[in-house]
């Protein structure tokens, strides 16, 4: 059973960087794509940004876009979200999700971390 462990969330000021880091167990997702979702308080769940297996193809919310970006070493079986210029917008729970098990839907992730707590602020 694969399971999906996030580090690296803190609190910071506006302008900071942080790198999240999710790491799996149980068996290689170097096949399998991996995503970042975020969960801030009274909100809907979003689409943060996403990663094929191979690691060559990556896809980011607009409000991202130019500041985030996900990578993964298929080595370690980790993938990882480099935030640079955070906002208090970006204050949320950060969720690392794959997709590990068949007939899974478009955009479809299966497997999810506990979550780690990201705060930014002004």
């Amino acid at each position: 059973q694969v399971q999906l462990v996030e580090s690296g969330g803190g609190l910071v000021q506006a302008g900071d960087s942080l790198r999240l880091f999710c790491t799996a167990s149980g068996r290689s997702l170097s096949r399998n794509a991996m995503a970042w979702f975020r969960q801030a308080p009274g909100k809907e769940r979003e689409f943060v940004a996403s990663i094929g297996g191979s690691g060559g193809s990556t896809s980011y919310a607009d409000s991202v876009k130019g500041r985030f970006t996900m990578s993964r070493d298929n080595t370690k079986n980790e993938a990882y979200l480099q935030m640079n210029g955070l906002t208090p917008e970006d204050t949320a729970i950060y969720y690392c999700a794959a997709r590990a098990g068949p007939y899974l839907g478009p955009d479809e992730y299966d497997v999810w971390g506990q979550g780690t707590q990201v705060s930014v602020s002004s």
